[in-house]
């Protein structure tokens, strides 16, 4: 039987004018598709004008403008709603989603549709549910003692996987899969046979104990951060009185 690893996965991606998951938008999306490894993956892009300026400092990460936006891109409300729809059948599918640093992307398209569609995200999967993988919570929890930062371009070469075109949300996409894939191989004696539904249940597990430990950190060097315990999606907040 085929690990999950060695099947059928997808991938999400976002670019974005900023990284405050309340207030920031999505300029930019993919979802990348691969049947197995090696073989070409299909890539489904969505550009967007958000309809706020992009900061500098986030053009200068992934080189989308104010002016190329608005030519080119489309109104969010209709792009969310497909976005949404695309995940919503990967899950119907039963294929895993792999996002890297998942609380981030999908709490921003579920932000997105609240804003533009009046609607959660999981609404979209209350008949078959998101099955995420996250390389980032996975890697932490796999190698938990290996110092240095883990950004997605830091696993990437940490486990030899190619990233081209960084903060290009379809090459991220495709760099977060097939590091899913190597970090299945790699870690197989503990991971293949747990099927994606189990591990989808232990990353909430395991990012709130990633979360805990980091908030911990910062209390004890004096930082003024709070770190948020809850993946693959972070509640609303609750809005004030």
């Amino acid at each position: 039987m085929t690990c999950w690893y060695e099947g059928p996965l997808a991938a999400f991606d976002t670019e974005t004018t900023g990284v405050d998951v309340e207030t920031d938008r999505i300029v930019s999306a993919a979802v990348v598709v691969q049947d197995a490894p090696g073989t070409r993956p299909r890539v489904t892009r969505w550009l967007v004008n958000p309809g706020v300026p992009v900061p500098e400092a986030a053009t200068a990460v992934h080189g989308l403008t104010d002016e190329h936006l608005q030519r080119n891109g489309r109104w969010p409300a209709p792009v969310m709603h497909e976005i949404a729809e695309e995940l919503a059948e990967h899950a119907a599918m039963h294929r895993p989603l792999v996002v890297m640093n998942a609380p981030f992307d999908l709490t921003l398209l579920d932000r997105e549709l609240r804003r533009h569609r009046a609607s959660a995200l999981d609404r979209w999967f209350e008949a078959s549910p998101l099955l995420v993988l996250d390389p980032r919570v996975l890697d932490k929890h796999l190698d938990r003692y290996r110092k240095g930062r883990r950004t997605l371009t830091d696993l990437c070469a940490h486990y030899e996987v190619t990233l081209e075109g960084a903060h290009d949300a379809g090459a991220d996409a495709l760099a977060s899969l097939e590091l899913v894939r190597a970090l299945g191989r790699r870690f197989a004696a503990r991971l293949e046979r747990l099927t994606p539904a189990e591990l989808h249940t232990l990353q909430t597990t395991w990012h709130a104990a990633q979360a805990r430990g980091l908030q911990a950190w910062f209390t004890r060097s004096g930082t003024p951060e709070t770190v948020n315990q809850d993946w693959p999606l972070r509640p609303e907040l609750p809005k004030a009185a």
